[in-house]
């Protein structure tokens, strides 16, 4: 039986990250560069998120669970599917692995490395944009792992995308995510001052989906989720 090392996912969660970014921000700078039509360019940012999303799970999926997003490593902790020692180690790779994809992607649109973003995301539809985002993505995460978990991947970037059109905020939804994207002054930026309030709404949107859902969707007997 092949055992995935923990220096092994950690390289997945860094790496997975860092591309999912790559693809976010990428995106959003060629969509901004090709149309001036915001739809469009949202369409396009959109599109090829979700395409990026559903190779990037599958891909790391079998390697580290392929979490990619803190809160949705914080509930696998929660739902003692995962070590608390393992989740700080997760989030770092996560965390360090977003901010790279950013720098990553400015650098392949011959953009300063660091551009700190003026994209101005406040205010209260926004926040509960956020929340709503990251309750809807934690419920599909634990009810389709749960329920039918090869389908996983899939759900989860067909969410994504839909949450890029029916919120305010275009579904960050993940704090990696969110704090990687004020390194990028493109259409897919954050200013930097928006990000703290990002995070708190999303924090609150991953606890009550992770307690809604957990009970909606119990596990039972031994069908429980992947440890470590």
């Amino acid at each position: 039986m092949h055992v995935v090392t923990a220096q092994r996912k950690l390289v997945a969660e860094a790496l997975g990250t860092a591309l999912l970014v790559a693809a976010v921000v990428g995106s959003g700078i060629m969509a901004q560069r090709l149309t001036g039509d915001r739809a469009l360019a949202l369409l396009a940012n959109t599109t090829a998120t979700g395409g990026a999303l559903v190779a990037i799970l599958l891909v790391f999926g079998p390697i580290s669970g392929a979490h990619l997003n803190p809160v949705v490593t914080l509930c696998m902790v929660a739902m003692k599917a995962q070590h608390p020692r393992s989740a700080v180690g997760y989030i770092a790779a996560q965390l360090v692995g977003g901010i790279t994809g950013a720098i990553l992607a400015n650098a392949m649109f011959e953009l300063p490395l660091v551009s700190w973003s003026a994209t101005t995301r406040a205010g209260a539809a926004q926040l509960l944009s956020e929340g709503v985002a990251t309750f809807g993505l934690i419920g599909v995460v634990i009810a389709v792992g749960r329920t039918r978990a090869a389908l996983t991947p899939f759900a989860v970037a067909a969410y994504i995308m839909a949450a890029y059109w029916f919120t305010a905020s275009t579904s960050f939804a993940n704090p990696a995510v969110t704090i990687a994207r004020a390194f990028s002054d493109s259409f897919a930026g954050i200013r930097p001052a928006d990000v703290g309030a990002f995070l708190v709404a999303q924090a609150i949107g991953a606890a009550a989906g992770g307690l809604m859902f957990s009970w909606l969707v119990p596990v039972h007997g031994t069908a429980a989720l992947p440890t470590d």
